[in-house]
């Protein structure tokens, strides 16, 4: 005779799921292969089973999306799902521009929060979400998907087990040539390019930038940054041209408590010549690494090569061989779908989750300081966001 098994089932309103990162990564890449895969197992005899329904404005796409990924339930009504108690968590991966005054009617219907970043376009209406979801006794998450890529877990483990001796510095270069929509089709909707509908590279990437920074590194002290509209025309959907309005680039210095320099050039208007389409350079005193999306390599200090500079003869060493690929050691998931497992475990099992909505008010703060400080050509300290 075997025990039975006890099945959490969580219902969740996944609204905004039509988009490109909501029907990418959160739907198909998350939700629905924890459903095939049994749901979360949290041990031998329990698991947490999602049970989500797709929320969206256009019937249609709802409905081919429900077909696309075996997911019955779909509506247009969102205050039908928010009234229903099946539902315990809802998740938004709408524009920025409209996540705020729905999530805070989510919180008003009891439902816990798990949302894209970043969680809003202001640093004050970040934090006003974060005291809403506090104050109602709701649990919330918030995505913070790169601490889970297997080139920046590298990263951690590496300076966990002291690989870098004292970190130094940290330089990063993301991004890549997105075509401006005539010719050849944009490979982003065109609400990323302007400002009055939440796009903008600082408000998009540094919301990434402080969560990585912060949990590899150490806390941010200072910034400063220059942000660029290099492209002012671009095409939408439909191909009918509009003004860029929102920074497709910005190019930022992050000075961290404990000393270290991160310098971050982050661009949609590059052209990659790299290992990656974001590439990460951390050098200590004992060792230096250089981290894609997936892979990483290292140089210890024993194995350091001494050029000698003299720009008037060519020079034949090849430096990418002198740094060592990090091994496989073992498995990854999806990003999203770890912190989806995390987040279900949380809600259910009540297991620690500090990604919440106060982790991204952080984000939006050192956005919102990085326009202040492209604006004024200044250094800006970071206070404490409490």
């Amino acid at each position: 005779m075997t025990d039975q098994q006890k099945t959490h089932t969580i219902g969740i309103i996944m609204n905004g799921v039509t988009g490109r990162m909501g029907k990418n990564q959160h739907l198909l890449r998350s939700i629905v292969p924890i459903i095939r895969q049994g749901g979360v197992k949290i041990s031998e005899h329990e698991v947490i089973m999602p049970q989500p329904v797709l929320v969206g404005r256009n019937a249609t796409k709802l409905e081919q999306l429900a077909a696309e990924s075996g997911i019955d339930e779909w509506t247009t009504d969102l205050d039908s799902v928010l009234g229903d108690n099946k539902y315990q968590i809802y998740f938004d991966a709408q524009r920025t521009d409209l996540r705020v005054e729905s999530v805070k009617q989510a919180v008003a219907a009891g439902k816990h929060i798990y949302c894209e970043k970043p969680s809003a376009v202001t640093t004050k209406d970040a934090v006003e979400l974060y005291r809403v979801a506090d104050k109602a006794g709701v649990k919330h998450g918030v995505v913070q998907d790169k601490l889970w890529l297997p080139g920046l877990v590298k990263l951690r483990q590496l300076r966990e087990q002291g690989f870098f001796g004292e970190i130094l510095s940290v330089k990063a270069d993301f991004g890549y040539w997105v075509f401006e929509g005539d010719t050849i089709a944009a490979q982003r909707p065109s609400w990323n390019y302007r400002k009055e509908d939440g796009g903008g590279m600082i408000l998009d990437m540094f919301c990434h930038w402080r969560y990585v920074i912060d949990n590899l590194f150490g806390d941010v002290k200072a910034v400063s940054c220059v942000a660029k509209t290099h492209l002012g025309e671009r095409f939408d959907e439909q191909g009918k041209p509009y003004k860029a309005t929102a920074d497709d680039a910005a190019y930022a210095i992050f000075e961290l408590e404990n000393g270290v320099i991160a310098q971050f050039n982050s661009s949609w208007t590059t052209r990659v010549r790299r290992d990656d389409l974001l590439t990460m350079q951390v050098d200590g005193t004992k060792g230096s690494a250089v981290a894609g999306l997936r892979d990483a390599w290292i140089q210890p200090y024993p194995a350091t090569p001494k050029p000698v500079w003299n720009p008037d003869v060519d020079n034949d060493h090849d430096f990418h061989s002198d740094w060592i690929k990090v091994p496989q050691q073992q498995d990854f998931d999806n990003a999203f779908k770890v912190q989806w497992e995390l987040f279900l475990r949380h809600v259910v099992k009540d297991e620690p989750f500090r990604w919440n909505l106060l982790e991204a008010a952080k984000g939006n703060q050192l956005a919102d300081l990085g326009y202040e400080a492209s604006e004024k050509r200044a250094w800006l300290e970071v206070p404490d966001l409490v």
